[in-house]
């Protein structure tokens, strides 16, 4: 079971990927982060993704979906693909995992895939 920086290593190397945090969304803080982006400050992006986070499991407790789990929520912006993927992990909840990518070189279906293998190993 990989730990959390080896974790965030391969998240890092799915193509286009511009940062990555592995969050607590009962707090907002990353627990751990890696990028290579100026533009992207991971803290920031970690505690606003959280309020998505959160806003999305309010809706579906309103909507008694409690059959069901997020698998990934996608954000797409005109140059990002922002992908936030809450662990199912029994060790893993209350905490997700975001990613950002470049639109332009990022597959969005082997990033989904290269996602959902890393979340499935992370020992927390």
């Amino acid at each position: 079971m990989p730990n959390l920086e080896t974790a965030l290593k391969e998240a890092m190397s799915i193509e286009g990927a511009m940062g990555v945090a592995l969050v607590d969304y009962s707090s907002g803080m990353a627990l751990g982060s890696l990028g290579d982006s100026a533009d992207l400050d991971l803290n920031v992006a970690a505690a606003g993704n959280t309020d998505v986070v959160r806003a999305k499991m309010r809706t579906m407790e309103m909507l008694n979906l409690h059959d069901n789990e997020i698998e990934d929520i996608l954000i797409t912006l005109s140059s990002q693909y922002h992908l936030i993927r809450p662990l199912t992990t029994s060790s893993g909840r209350g905490l997700f995992l975001y990613l950002a990518l470049h639109r332009s070189r990022a597959n969005l279906a082997m990033a989904r895939h290269k996602l959902r293998t890393i979340e499935i190993g992370i020992e927390v």
